[in-house]
């Protein structure tokens, strides 16, 4: 239901056909992506009583353009594969979970290689909130309060928490617990 709206919204503010990519972030926002495409193509079917094609969807591995190397582990994802020249277009980011707005960031940098677009939207199936940096998104499914050592994981089954558990960070222990590290040689 929330993606169908988001759909919907998308749909709404397109301006013609032709002009819309879908740009789907490497691993959690290309399924939403090409979801999104497929509704969206048949909202416009239904609007128009002919057969209108799904816009152009396309993946993005921004890992390379991140600010926090050393922070995290930062792994290629797959191969970024944009399937046409991004100059004019409105470019939909797509992602499953907006979190600090760090891989979005990243994500406009990647973005500049491949053309100037008119516009760049950002539609993500949950935004928890925690940002680090000053990025909202223009559609979103859905708002999931959490804390900062939750993990959100999104499937077509829901979104699921999890606490992150770290292992020998002083700061994650509770008061009077021994480090892991102690008495190791």
């Amino acid at each position: 239901r929330a993606r169908r709206r988001m759909a919907g919204e998308i749909s709404e503010r397109k301006e013609g056909t032709g002009s819309l990519v879908l740009i789907g972030l490497q691993p959690g926002g290309i399924e939403l992506a090409r979801q999104l495409a497929v509704e969206v193509a048949a909202l416009d079917t239904a609007a128009s009583s002919e057969a209108v094609a799904a816009p152009p969807v396309g993946t993005l591995d921004v890992v390379m353009h991140r600010d926090d190397v050393g922070i995290r582990p930062l792994l290629p994802q797959a191969a970024t594969s944009i399937p046409v020249d991004l100059t004019g277009m409105t470019v939909v980011l797509t992602d499953d979970v907006l979190f600090t707005g760090r891989t979005v960031r990243a994500a406009l940098d990647a973005l500049a290689d491949w053309g100037r677009p008119r516009a760049v939207q950002l539609a993500v199936m949950v935004d928890r909130g925690h940002r680090e940096l000053p990025i909202a998104p223009d559609y979103v499914g859905r708002v999931v309060p959490t804390r900062r050592v939750e993990l959100a994981d999104v499937s077509p089954d829901g979104v699921d928490l999890a606490e992150l558990v770290t292992c020998g960070n002083p700061g994650s222990r509770p008061a009077g617990s021994q480090s892991p590290w102690t008495n190791r040689h």
